[in-house]
């Protein structure tokens, strides 16, 4: 069972990918999509591909498992992008197709929940990052990420695990209707003991 981290140079169609998560953060892919026109040229278009390919795992129907940068896939998919390049980080193909989730699921490399962080069968992720649902509190743990609420880490899936904890302490209603509030007091909660188990932790320092 290999780890390759293997790029492949021949362009992939984005919609023969498959996701291995159920959702994304509609606001994240939306700034994605501003920065991706924010290119002006061809030229650093494909300096922005090249920098960023997409993570994937071969599997055993020779398909490939997206593991990472999800909203990058999604927002170059909705401006009209066909192809990207992608780095096989393993190659699965050797696995039994029914073991095959179970494995990524071992390896931290799947996150089938849903928009309410239920966790649902592997056969309901979507097939095409067409069919990724939008779940507000990612999008809300992702902004809160990049105004300090906590920081960036490797442990799998950390904004989502955020996104959780939010879920929990705030209404989908109040992020919906009032985002830059309800971040407000996402900063809040991410500052107390409450959030000190979470990946990326940097709350106030202890008095003690």
């Amino acid at each position: 069972m290999a780890n390759v981290r293997e790029p492949i140079l021949q362009p992939i169609p984005i919609l023969s990918l498959r996701p291995t998560q159920m959702t994304v953060g509609m606001r994240e892919v939306k700034e994605k999509r501003k920065r991706w026109r924010e290119q002006k040229s061809k030229k650093k278009q494909a300096e922005l591909l090249g920098k960023h390919m997409i993570p994937v795992v071969h599997g055993p129907d020779k398909r490939f498992y997206v593991i990472d940068h999800h909203h990058l896939a999604r927002a170059l998919h909705d401006e009209g992008v066909k192809d990207v390049l992608v780095t096989i980080v393993a190659d699965l193909t050797m696995v039994d197709r029914d073991a095959f989730w179970v494995v990524l699921d071992d390896r931290k490399w799947v996150y089938p929940y849903d928009a309410k962080g239920e966790r649902k069968r592997y056969r309901d992720i979507p097939k095409t990052v067409v069919d990724l649902k939008d779940d507000p509190f990612r999008s809300l743990a992702g902004e809160l990420r990049r105004i300090g609420g906590f920081a960036k880490d490797t442990t799998p899936f950390s904004e989502f695990l955020w996104a959780d904890l939010l879920r929990r302490r705030l209404p989908r209603k109040s992020v919906e209707s009032d985002f830059e509030k309800a971040l407000e007091k996402a900063l809040a909660l991410a500052k107390s003991k409450d959030a000190v188990y979470l990946p990326g932790w940097c709350g106030p320092a202890s008095e003690d």
